[in-house]
């Protein structure tokens, strides 16, 4: 069962998927300029990987409401 998405869970997920896509040749995104693309790959790759470990209500990227939409807005309190 997934537990559900915290802002510490968050933080941790996100600092894990970093470490990942660091070794990770994103062989997809050689050669592409447009920075908003390359985000917006990586946004859903991150909410993919997300998904498989936590429940939590997915944001859109294409309505402006990135990554977690319920979590995302306290990351950066304390």
């Amino acid at each position: 069962m997934r537990s559900k998405l915290t802002i510490k869970r968050l933080k941790e997920a996100a600092k894990q998927f970093c470490e990942l896509e660091s070794a990770f040749k994103n062989k997809e995104l050689f050669g592409v300029t447009d920075g908003k693309a390359v985000g917006t790959y990586i946004e859903h790759k991150f909410q993919k990987y997300l998904d498989k470990l936590y429940t939590y209500q997915k944001g859109s990227s294409s309505r402006g409401i990135d990554l977690p939409s319920n979590t995302i807005k306290g990351v950066g309190k304390k």
